[in-house]
């Protein structure tokens, strides 16, 4: 009897793009995409700091390169895709948190927060599937704020549940050219992006509280469901939510 062999986690061959990629789970996700084969071109605002990630990428024997772009910048963002693509694997890590009381907000603040979390990612996936001929796949960093209500996340938490929204329309509609396009949605997990609210000892409490596997989560706890995404093993994976947050959502 011939058993059925499981599809490869490797990414040999291909290229991948990481929006975002320059530190913190985008860092992350370049590397692990990386370290499974892919050729990675890393894209933040920060010259210093992607000049500072492909080193260390490159120290470890990754394929690995950057490109200076405000993907907020959609002229930009066109001409990285024309001067640099085509990519079989699109990962946008790029996204800002401005947390305050929904009675607070500040239209300031709202403008800024959708313009990262919602148009630049609704139109870096536009550009990404433009130019995926031969299929490919998009995956969003979101959030578990995708799926539920935080306190004094009215906005992020507005822009994560569009994301997740657009991506199920997407996947519908480039399923046909082989174009898969899903999400991975973390809880907390230890970056610079969350310091101030791990360093609050209540708001650190009220974390603990949901996360039923008991301890705050790492960058590594993402990486992994970036190559699942990015590789064969996913094939018939589109238009969905990885949820990597240890419990939060079941609660």
């Amino acid at each position: 009897m011939k058993l059925p062999k499981t599809p490869s986690f490797r990414l040999d061959g291909r290229r991948a793009l990481v929006a975002g990629g320059s530190r913190g789970i985008g860092l992350g996700c370049a590397a692990a995409l990386a370290e499974a084969g892919a050729e990675t071109v890393i894209v933040a605002r920060s010259k210093d700091e992607l000049a500072m990630a492909v080193n260390a990428m490159r120290e470890n024997g990754f394929n690995a390169s950057s490109v200076a772009v405000d993907v907020t910048d959609l002229d930009a963002v066109h001409a990285l895709f024309a001067d640099h693509g085509p990519f079989g694997i699109v990962v946008n890590s790029a996204g800002i948190a401005r947390h305050s009381p929904a009675q607070e907000t500040r239209p300031e603040d709202f403008d800024t927060v959708t313009a990262i979390n919602f148009r630049a990612a609704y139109f870096l996936a536009r550009e990404a599937a433009a130019q995926m001929d031969k299929g490919g796949s998009i995956i969003q960093i979101s959030s578990q704020m995708g799926h539920i209500g935080g306190i004094e996340r009215a906005v992020y938490c507005g822009t994560k549940h569009g994301v997740e929204g657009f991506t199920k329309a997407m996947a519908i509609e480039w399923g046909e050219r082989g174009i898969r396009v899903n999400t991975v949605c973390p809880t907390f997990i230890r970056t610079p992006l969350t310091e101030a609210t791990l360093n609050d000892p209540e708001k650190r409490d009220w974390i603990m509280s949901m996360i039923k596997l008991g301890r705050i989560a790492d960058v590594e706890d993402v990486m992994g469901a970036v190559v699942f995404l990015a590789s064969d093993a996913s094939a018939m994976v589109t238009g969905t939510s990885l949820l990597v947050d240890g419990g939060w959502t079941a609660h």
